[in-house]
């Protein structure tokens, strides 16, 4: 064997020969160390050894359609670092986000980290000791290349430059294609048709193939038009999905004002979490949050589920404003900013003739918010130009939280009652860079990220804390319904090994149903003089917010379309669908190709075809939310349809260009009428009243 191997070598060593061989050993390894794609069993091994060759032997076959050897090398050395530089991106993405990259993603990108500091910052944070293993090769192909007269050079002269091996190349890479995909489907049939997981496209396929894939995708989706079949389809989907309210909770907070709370990061894990220093010395990591979480006049729930995909903070604010979902690929909020929606704003500007604004203390084309919030109804957006940003008051992503909050009340307290204000705090952001005005200790673990999430979580209920103090002190507090919802993890799955001894568990027993419930985030509803508090432990995901809301406040949904149920209802389905295509039921848990019993957490076997069949059933139902909500978003089908009692928005009446202007305007135009927080406070501020130890503030 060794001998045949040397001879071969001897037969056919030579610069493409060798580059194939690196790129296909670099992809490999990457698949091993950096990937976590739930391969299993000898097939899916061999299959994943495979993937990697079509895509190398394709691309850089390429090369050989050059007139000469050395302009092929050329051309050789340039596909080979693009896609170096491809595997190099999906494994730094992966590690935060444990997802891929996809050709929309990497178009919209300026918009997700709405600016190159945050991106390089976020790069360097995720980098680790042994990355030059990824441009290595990529320095020694070069280094080769340069020496026209090593005998690798002179081989690819001989045998390929000089003969028509281009096509013949280009056939063999596919027959290696359509051998590696029909393996992939006797594995995983209709592999291609009917997937909501990236992991598997790569597992079976590649990154390559992956690539290739999802831009065909991609193209495919943009042509996608509205039929008249759809809409009977949608409200055929409706008409079974939707649940009565709960007629003891409908419309208990009725005319009061709504304050929405979009907490960066917060996961439920840290409800009730305390943290342990080097000394021993217990720790609670959000004290205020858990007195919430426990109050009598809050209802908590413990097993709401984010939802989001590679939207991420832009699709957990989707679905609380529409009850759509993100999509499968890229953000809602960029590829689909001009569409028709009858969202939160304007639901309740047209049934009860609220004002709404939103704050942020980010740029405005961070998530390409400044496009998709006229689309969305709000009255007001308050984005980095309305607040004071300094050095010292700034973080990575924006205004910190307790400034954020300290000088949004100036804005606040003007809205005509009854109003809508949603809070996007920022300051719990990736990669959680430690604040030396913060005495919270950082936890002890291998990786800075996750140490920094505790401190930086604690700052967040710090300001949570301050803003409610202020609230009760200028009267807003009692005539208000306040929801806080987490956005998504702060922790990403890749990391949450490193959590495992801070939660009392072994690593080596730590599971990809453990990675599910980490997926949890906190919902809480609180109603101040409700007295009926308590901790709901219904499966629910963040799709299910609105409609919730909607009926507390007295708003009847029927002729609405939501892929969410209120939380509330008796008769809800406990289904959740995540947006990768996995499922949590009350009795199933479906990740990826297993199937878990949520209850105790054991796997069942594909042998019990009763049980894996009824899984089935639940997994199709998820699937089927996402392919409607899919649908609505595609084909723009609000611009067909408008639900009985609302109207469309008219985008051209909204300019966020100097809202502070604007609110002061429609403050005088209100006269007498006036019911702002500010007028009925005989015109003075209550600003005042806001107190924060934010060490920034003494300095503005």
């Amino acid at each position: 064997m060794k001998q045949k191997l040397l001879d071969f070598y001897r037969r056919h060593s030579c610069i493409l020969f060798l580059a194939i061989i690196l790129l296909w050993a670099k992809t490999y390894i990457s698949y091993q160390i950096d990937f976590n794609l739930g391969v299993k069993g000898l097939f899916q091994h061999i299959i994943l050894l495979i993937n990697p060759v079509a895509g190398a032997v394709f691309l850089l076959s390429l090369s050989l359609f050059a007139k000469n050897v050395k302009k092929g090398h050329k051309i050789l050395f340039a596909l080979y670092l693009f896609y170096s530089i491809l595997i190099y991106a999906n494994v730094l993405y992966y590690r935060e986000f444990t997802d891929f990259l996809t050709l929309t993603t990497i178009f919209e990108s300026t918009s997700i980290f709405n600016g190159a500091d945050n991106l390089i910052t976020s790069t360097f944070a995720l980098m680790k000791w042994y990355d030059f293993m990824y441009m290595a090769d990529v320095i020694c192909l070069f280094l080769l290349i340069r020496l026209r007269s090593s005998k690798l050079v002179l081989a690819d002269e001989r045998k390929f430059y000089t003969q028509p091996c281009g096509k013949k190349a280009i056939i063999i890479s596919l027959c290696i294609f359509l051998f590696n995909l029909g393996l992939a489907e006797i594995n995983r049939p209709m592999l291609l048709t009917k997937t909501f997981d990236r992991n598997y496209i790569v597992k079976y396929l590649g990154i390559g193939g992956f690539t290739i894939y999802d831009s065909v995708q991609t193209f495919q989706s943009a042509t996608v038009t509205l039929e008249k079949s759809d809409i009977k389809k949608v409200s055929s989907y409706i008409n079974q999905h939707q649940t009565t309210p709960n007629q003891e909770l409908f419309g208990i907070a009725e005319e009061r004002n709504l304050i929405m709370i979009h907490m960066e990061s917060i996961q439920q894990f840290l409800i009730d979490f305390h943290l342990k220093d080097e000394n021993g010395r217990s720790w609670e990591v959000l004290p205020f949050l858990n007195k919430l979480y426990h109050s009598k006049d809050s209802i908590s729930f413990s097993n709401i589920y984010a939802q989001i995909g590679q939207g991420k903070s832009s699709d957990a604010e989707l679905m609380t404003e529409t009850s759509l979902f993100g999509l499968a690929k890229g953000s809602a909020f960029i590829k689909y900013a001009e569409n028709t929606y009858y969202a939160l704003p304007q639901i309740l500007r047209n049934k009860a003739d609220y004002t709404s604004a939103v704050f942020h203390g980010n740029a405005g084309s961070f998530w390409n918010r400044n496009d998709m919030y006229p689309g969305l109804g709000y009255d007001y957006f308050f984005d980095a130009e309305d607040f004071i940003l300094t050095e010292e008051n700034s973080a990575e992503y924006g205004l910190k939280d307790k400034l954020f909050f300290q000088q949004s009340v100036q804005y606040l307290e003007q809205l005509q009652q009854p109003f809508y204000a949603k809070f996007i705090t920022l300051s719990n952001h990736h990669p959680f860079p430690l604040d030396e005005n913060n005495s919270f200790p950082p936890a002890n673990t291998a990786d800075d990220s996750v140490n920094g999430y505790f401190p930086s979580s604690n700052y967040a209920d710090q300001a949570l804390e301050e803003f409610f103090n202020y609230l009760k002190l200028s009267g807003i507090y009692e005539n208000s319904i306040i929801v806080l919802y987490g956005d998504h993890y702060g922790i990403s799955e890749n990391r949450n090994k490193d959590l495992t001894h801070l939660l009392g568990r072994d690593q080596d027993t730590w599971t990809e149903l453990d990675d599910m419930n980490m997926k949890k985030v906190p919902l809480i509803i609180h109603i101040p003089g409700y007295g009926g508090g308590h901790v709901d432990k219904e499966l629910g995901g963040q799709i299910d917010i609105l409609p919730t809301i909607l009926h507390l406040l007295g708003i009847d949904t029927k002729t609405q379309i939501l892929m969410g149920q209120d939380l509330l209802s008796p008769e809800r389905d406990e289904v959740v669908a995540l947006r990768n295509g996995d499922m949590v039921s009350t009795f199933y848990t479906y990740i990826g190709e297993h199937i878990y019993d949520t209850i105790t957490g054991f796997p069942i076997e594909e042998t019990n075809e009763l049980l894996t069949q009824q899984a089935e059933d639940y997994k199709e139902k998820a699937l089927n939310q996402l392919s409607i909500s899919d649908l609505v978003l595609e084909t723009n089908l609000y611009d067909s349809y408008t639900p009985k009692g609302l109207m469309p928005v008219n985008r051209a009446s909204f300019d966020y260009s100097d809202d502070p202007r604007r609110l002061r305007l429609e403050s005088s135009r209100a006269g007498a009428s006036n019911t702002s927080v500010y007028y009925l406070n005989q015109r003075i501020s209550t600003s005042v009243l806001y107190q924060t130890d934010a060490p920034e503030y003494e300095k503005n």
